[in-house]
């Protein structure tokens, strides 16, 4: 595996072995190709991190514009290539056949051009009332904006659940806010402007006009009914509702019994841990469980 050469990639493995255990044929058709194209991009990265990151200066100023498609799909190491890729392979589980393939995968490529381009604005905004032109370096790579965005999807399509944040029982309903400050103060290092850009698109789609706008670029093209939120509230977080795809109720058994927060807070310590050399490569930040899911 040449991503990491002269060590074995611990977290692929494990990533492989817990898809396996959930079973292929479980797995959502648009939700597998994501993880494969995660994977494949891991094993066949098209150029090194620094020249695949989102950034002011690269995207804005340099108009990298690929950099927008590139920036989601590249990570850190393996471990961040794991926590993003088991979060999204719940949440497609969840979301995909709610939302129909056609209609997820649109929001997939959207989100993730969007995100790199809201992260950057936020990181422009920052840097001039900050002051601080460091900002418009900040380069970050990863997938972790858009699961903060399918988070927020998943919260409005299943209302009433209870999430779990570093031991703390909270609403999903603010289970995103509290989790966006808490990965930051567990670890600075991260891309705090990343992970804001995935909930404010995220918002931007459940209660701005991005949905409609969306529709109406589409043109037809998709079918989309949109799904109402289930009349039953219920607070297990991992419970699954009627519409789930297949997968086994006990989601514990392929996340090693963490919930989604705490695999994100897990993540960031082993990236701390793991990322020795990348933590102190300035200005280089990754989206969420990169230098520091979803």
């Amino acid at each position: 595996m040449q991503r990491r050469q002269g060590r074995v990639n611990a977290g692929l493995l494990l990533l492989l072995y817990q898809i396996s255990q959930v079973g292929l044929q479980n797995i959502p058709s648009v939700t597998l190709g994501v993880l494969a194209l995660n994977i494949f991009f891991f094993l066949n990265p098209v150029r090194p991190l620094p020249e695949v990151c989102i950034s002011v200066n690269e995207g804005f100023y340099k108009k990298n514009w690929q950099r927008l498609l590139l920036s989601p799909v590249h990570h850190a190491d393996d471990w961040h290539l794991y926590y993003n890729m088991i979060s999204m392979l719940w949440k497609g589980i969840m979301l995909e056949k709610k939302l129909k393939s056609a209609w997820f995968a649109y929001i997939i490529v959207v989100f993730s051009v969007l995100i790199g381009v809201v992260y950057m604005a936020l990181e422009f905004m920052l840097m001039k009332i900050l002051d601080d032109p460091s900002y418009e370096m900040n380069c970050a790579v990863g997938f972790s904006g858009v699961l903060f965005a399918l988070k927020v999807l998943n919260n409005h399509y299943n209302p009433g659940r209870v999430s779990s944040v570093l031991g703390l029982r909270i609403s999903s309903k603010y289970a995103c806010w509290v989790e966006l400050v808490a990965i930051h103060l567990i670890s600075p290092g991260t891309s705090f402007a990343g992970h804001l850009a995935g909930i404010l698109v995220g918002l931007m789609y459940t209660r701005g006009p991005l949905k409609k706008i969306m529709k109406a670029c589409a043109g037809g093209i998709f079918s989309l009914s949109d799904p109402a939120r289930p009349r039953d509230y219920y607070s297990d977080y991992y419970g699954y509702s009627s519409y789930q795809y297949g997968a086994p109720r006990n989601y514990y058994d392929y996340t090693g019994g963490l919930t989604e927060e705490e695999q994100l807070e897990r993540a960031v310590l082993n990236s701390l841990t793991e990322r020795g050399l990348l933590l102190h490569v300035k200005p280089y930040r990754p989206f969420g469980v990169l230098l520091g899911e979803a």
